[in-house]
């Protein structure tokens, strides 16, 4: 079953056992060049940890862990990794995931919520994957403010979101491209209409311009974007 089978039209998407079951094929059918933005973020990632003797990583959004997994496999017990979520089934995968790495401290799993916490640890990169977009706007810049100040000089942050096009006219025709997109991955008209209107209030994505201007506002100088496709792209800033 896919999730999104058992969308009708009067739900809400919610990150719950049904979506924690089919995530992995959920996301390789639905994100657009999804193999090439995922290489991107662990090579940036990547070069930016390596840069550093203390390596400390903070996965905002960390779903069932598939982000993490790479570093985690790369850099081992040279590194210390925290996954941040809050759907408890998500957070429940990423520890099955885990448990030898949480075991030895290596790696931790949490169930927080940006609008009202954060972590107090310095980190050398921090990762949010497909994860702002869902956080209501009037908490975005607070949170990207709580990710400068948590990074270490010269630390990192990747982050990639859907977005809307610079005119609707564009962004009508970035958006019908990639519903045909996932059609040809296997949806339907009716499921791909179907999470259209689960998503919507839920996922609300902003202008690239916007994004770029939460950057800057919270002390990034160094800011630039590594992959678009369409109405997605990818963004990297060092503090």
């Amino acid at each position: 079953m896919t999730s999104l089978n058992y969308i009708n039209e009067n739900d809400k998407w919610e990150f719950d056992q049904n979506v924690t079951n089919c995530f992995d094929d959920m996301l390789e059918r639905s994100i657009p060049q999804y193999h090439v933005m995922r290489d991107a973020v662990f090579e940036l990632g990547n070069n930016i940890l390596e840069g550093f003797q203390i390596k400390n990583m903070l996965d905002i959004g960390c779903s069932n862990g598939i982000n993490l997994e790479r570093f985690i496999h790369k850099f081992g017990a040279t590194a210390r990794f925290c996954g941040l979520d809050v759907s408890e089934p998500m957070l429940e995968e990423a520890r099955k995931r885990f448990k030898g790495y949480i075991d030895c401290n290596l790696v931790n799993i949490r169930n927080m919520d940006l609008r009202t916490n954060f972590p107090s640890d310095i980190y050398q990169l921090v990762t949010s994957i497909l994860t702002i977009q869902f956080v209501p706007i009037e908490y975005r810049q607070q949170i990207i403010q709580s990710i400068y100040n948590s990074l270490d000089t010269n630390g990192g942050f990747i982050f990639v979101e859907k977005v809307l096009g610079n005119c609707s006219q564009l962004n009508e025709l970035m958006i019908n491209n990639y519903l045909k997109l996932k059609e040809s991955n296997g949806y339907s008209k009716e499921q791909v209409l179907r999470k259209k209107i689960a998503l919507e209030g839920v996922l609300v994505p902003v202008t690239s311009a916007w994004n770029f201007d939460l950057l800057k506002q919270a002390g990034f100088r160094k800011i630039d974007s590594f992959w678009r496709w369409m109405n997605f792209e990818g963004y990297i800033a060092i503090k």
